[in-house]
């Protein structure tokens, strides 16, 4: 294995677990239902200052992460 290789492989705790999976493809589908595509990705994918981070990182970490920005999404929705 070269070094750019190693660099590049995902370390241990760096690794999303089985749940978080399931609630960042959660998240996922149901911004994307929400949102709409563009949307949806912008949102998912940017620093969200009320959440204190990037949210679809926020949904996959925690139960509560996931809450938060379930909410954020459902405000986004009802402010539009």
């Amino acid at each position: 294995m070269t070094a750019a290789e190693d660099r590049s492989a995902p370390s241990v705790s760096s690794r999303v677990s089985p749940q978080g999976v399931a609630r960042q493809s959660s998240i996922t589908l149901l911004a994307w239902n929400e949102l709409g595509a563009d949307a949806a990705t912008a949102f998912l994918n940017s620093y969200d200052e009320k959440l204190g981070g990037r949210p679809l990182d926020l949904a996959a970490a925690s139960v509560a992460g996931y809450e938060a920005v379930e909410r954020a999404i459902t405000a986004r929705v009802a402010r539009d």
